[in-house]
């Protein structure tokens, strides 16, 4: 069962995993309680998750950032922290400056949209274990497309005995799982900032 996403205005922090031409693009949002949710935007309602063989091979750039400007408008985006990816001609780097300072917070500041590489092992590792400690109460809408890219995620053994994620092949993706994973991170540190403490919620939980 894929539940629909929270009502407009709901305040929310967000997650962006972006690539080119092979892995897939995806935005997961996070409501103050914890629930972790892929939005629809568009006259169709699309998930904000792309596949580069819907979209010619490449994903269709254009498309995640009016899809931003779209959830920007409905929701109350507090924090996202989004992967730029390595820096190369691939990167999203530019890309993640043009929504900070075209959609900035109230007061001003640049700080909606953040970068957060996710190639940063330490970094990461803190992330996924936080995630793995909340999975008691974090919830979900049950989208099918994370679901999956949830069950092929891998733990990839790091240096001093840390670890990330990884595909079992290649054609298993994971960017939804990392998206989610990053998501969860902002909406953790917004709440350290002064967000509500979580509340239960009547949706479908993780499994390990």
């Amino acid at each position: 069962m894929w539940l629909p996403p929270p009502e407009p205005g709901t305040s929310v922090c967000g997650g962006f995993d972006g690539s080119d031409v092979d892995d897939w693009t995806a935005i997961k949002l996070e409501t103050k309680p914890g629930h972790i949710f892929t939005p629809r935007w568009g006259p169709d309602k699309a998930p904000t998750i792309w596949k580069p063989s819907d979209h010619g091979g490449v994903i269709p750039r254009r498309q995640v950032r009016d899809a931003w400007a779209e959830l920007v408008e409905v929701y109350d985006v507090r924090r996202a922290y989004c992967d730029p990816g390595f820096h190369d001609e691939k990167s999203w780097e530019t890309e993640i400056e043009d929504w900070a300072t075209t959609w900035p917070l109230e007061d001003g500041s640049p700080d909606r949209f953040v970068q957060f590489p996710t190639n940063s092992q330490r970094r990461m590792f803190s992330a996924i274990r936080r995630f793995e400690a909340d999975l008691s109460w974090i919830t979900h809408d049950g989208c099918p497309i994370t679901e999956a890219h949830m069950r092929n995620a891998r733990k990839i053994p790091g240096r001093n005995r840390t670890y990330t994620l990884g595909k079992p092949t290649p054609h298993q993706k994971i960017d939804a799982s990392v998206t989610s994973i990053i998501a969860h991170e902002a909406a953790a540190d917004e709440r350290a900032a002064g967000w509500v403490t979580p509340d239960a919620h009547e949706v479908i939980f993780f499994t390990r």
